[in-house]
């Protein structure tokens, strides 16, 4: 039927054949998709306007960008505040759907075999030259068995050949002995019938036919009084019967050229009989791909990665362990390469599920000396490629893979004063390591929250927006100068935010565990903070104000009615030249309280954030 329809669109006109062509363009593209993702990043480089900073902030993610457009700005925040937690699948086995349960037991089962078969450290070379070795040794045998068929079907059937080779034999037996009686040839023709295998027996009957001579010279003699006739027909008997036993002297002479054929049968049967080699250890990360309740998680992470496509994450997996030997990711680990850019990428607190939190500060490659130490020639790029994925290897090490622990990272980029795409050296670097990343990091980040964004990225957002998934896009949150501390609160608590970015962690006297309270001020209002006190001792106490432009004082209150209150701070205005953290002390001998007073006399709303704490007085 389909070569009936066919035929009838040929001669239709040529639109016809105009679909055809367009149906196999539409089909290519689809292929090479499959094959390769190269098509997904290709709409990076269509944007020179983008910075190399956010290629390598987002290689540093997961390798994809996702920029919110302004108008979905707000309300994509007001949703996350509803859902804070940003609940990530879980990694218990027992609470797995069932489809990704038997994908993970697929995989496993994958594993299983090529560590048995030591697929992830024996080179591939090795295993199809014994494949081509093999079939080479069997094919000598079958050629010599077939030589010993043929020498069995031919003997009986053709004349021609024995008969050159057997015309002397004839006129010695004729010479000799007298031609035998019809009875010793019977026997000579079953002699001819045996297998030509048993050479002990067609030896032995061999020997036994040589003492019947005699016999055959007194049945001769008998047979020349009979006449001429006789003579003749036994004549053709003994041709007859001297072509079997050249036959068989012919096929004997065959089979010691079959026995060493049969060693390398012997060979091959003996190298299964030794015991096989113990199945290959191989971790990732310090954790053993299988064995271990860990194993799990590091597994789904692959399989997450390839949309739990066993073959895709297994392939993944094998070219991540190839990787990790080839890049020496155990020695780098013990390698010294400076401490001259921890000021670039570095870890600071959790968010409030548990998560460490790694900033990429990339404002700092303004520095031009820093610059040049980073990408001035290849071999420092090579050295900052280094590091950057040293420090990502030891920051995954400490991560809790078991299956309710914490085995992702929150990654917080800082887009602000970044440089341009003029920066040639800093892009190479950074597709390298966005390939690198992709292809050996799998599910490594819970989120990426972008501040200080510029307005020209959301230009970008639009862009890239229609080529990255849902699961994508729910990883990223973008924020702008002025929401950028913000929507960091919404992740992460103020005491775990570097002071740099609107918290109040710092090294002093406070720590993590003393909390901090963030109170919203009213436009054109006043607040008041007190911290009330029962006994002696030292008061300390530290507040920030985003946006500054308010007034603050304080004082002591004491309790007792007949007590005056004490000025510690004279009331002055605040700006946002200032030191951005206010931190006062104050001893106190009495009961009373310490009353802050910030003053707001601008349009807008203020954030106030502050913590206190007490120390006893030290004698």
């Amino acid at each position: 039927m389909a070569e009936e329809t066919q035929k009838p669109a040929a001669p239709e006109a040529q639109p016809s054949t105009t679909t055809e062509e367009v149906v196999a363009v539409e089909e290519k593209p689809a292929v090479i998709g499959k094959d390769a993702p190269a098509p997904v990043p290709e709409p990076e480089p269509e944007a020179p306007a983008k910075p190399a900073v956010v290629e390598e902030a987002t290689a540093v993610a997961e390798g994809v960008v996702e920029v919110e457009k302004p108008k979905e700005e707000t309300t994509k925040e007001v949703k996350i505040t509803q859902s804070v937690s940003f609940k990530e699948e879980t990694n218990v086995v027992g609470e797995l759907p069932e489809a990704q349960k038997k994908a993970l037991d697929d995989l496993k089962q994958l594993i299983q075999e090529a560590l048995n078969k030591h697929e992830f450290t024996a080179p591939p070379p090795p295993p199809p030259a014994k494949e081509e070795e093999k079939p080479a040794e069997p094919e000598k045998p079958e050629e010599k068995v077939e030589v010993k068929e043929e020498e069995k079907t031919d003997a009986p059937s053709t004349s021609e050949e024995p008969k050159t080779e057997e015309e002397p034999k004839t006129a010695e037996v004729e010479a000799s002995t007298p031609p035998p009686p019809a009875p010793v040839v019977e026997e000579k023709v079953e002699v001819k019938e045996e297998k030509v295998e048993e050479k002990v027996e067609v030896k032995k009957e061999e020997k036994k036919a040589e003492p019947s001579a005699p016999a055959e010279t007194e049945k001769v003699a008998a047979v020349d009084e009979d006449g001429a006739k006789t003579v003749e027909a036994i004549e053709e008997t003994i041709v007859a019967v001297s072509s079997t036993p050249a036959a068989e002297e012919a096929a004997p002479a065959a089979e010691p050229e079959a026995t060493p054929a049969e060693e390398p049968k012997t060979e091959e049967e003996a190298a299964p009989a030794a015991p096989p080699p113990p199945p290959e250890e191989v971790f990732i990360w310090g954790i053993p791909l299988l064995g271990d309740e860990r194993s799990d998680v590091i597994l789904l992470k692959f399989l997450r990665a390839r949309d739990f496509k066993v073959k895709d994450a297994f392939t993944m997996i094998k070219n991540t362990v190839k990787w990790r030997k080839e890049f020496g990711i155990d020695a780098l680990l013990e390698e010294d390469l400076g401490a001259e850019l921890e000021k670039v990428v570095f870890t600071h607190g959790v968010d409030k599920e548990g998560h460490p939190v790694c900033y990429n500060v990339y404002g700092t490659f303004q520095d031009k000396e820093l610059y040049q130490n980073c990408f001035a020639d290849e071999e420092k790029r090579a050295k900052f490629l280094k590091w950057r994925i040293q420090f990502l290897e030891k920051s995954i090490r400490k991560l809790d893979f078991s299956p309710n622990g914490i085995c992702t990272i929150v990654q917080v980029s800082d887009i602000k004063n970044s440089p341009g795409p003029a920066k040639t050296a800093l892009r190479q670097t950074t597709k390298q390591a966005l390939s690198l990343l992709q292809d050996n990091y799998p599910e490594f980040v819970a989120k990426n929250v972008f501040i200080n964004v510029p307005w020209w990225y959301l230009t970008f957002n639009k862009m890239i927006s229609p080529f990255l998934t849902h699961r994508t896009k729910s990883k990223f949150v973008f924020a702008g100068p002025s929401k950028s501390a913000e929507t960091l609160f919404k992740y992460i608590a103020p005491e775990e935010v570097p002071v740099q970015y609107g918290g109040l962690s710092k090294d002093g006297e406070f720590t993590v565990a003393d909390t901090v309270t963030d109170v919203t001020i009213k436009p054109t209002s006043k607040h008041t903070v007190e911290f009330p006190v029962s006994e002696a001792c030292v008061l300390i106490w530290e507040l920030r104000v985003f946006g500054w432009d308010v007034s603050y004082g304080a004082e002591f209150v004491p309790s007792a009615e007949d007590g005056y209150t004490v000025i510690v701070s004279k009331t002055r205005k605040i700006i946002s030249s200032d030191d951005p953290v206010i931190s006062d002390t104050f001893k106190i001998g009495e009961p009373g309280k310490v009353v802050l007073t910030i003053d707001n006399q601008t349009s807008k709303k203020k954030k106030l954030l502050y913590r206190s704490k007490t120390k006893p007085i030290s004698e």
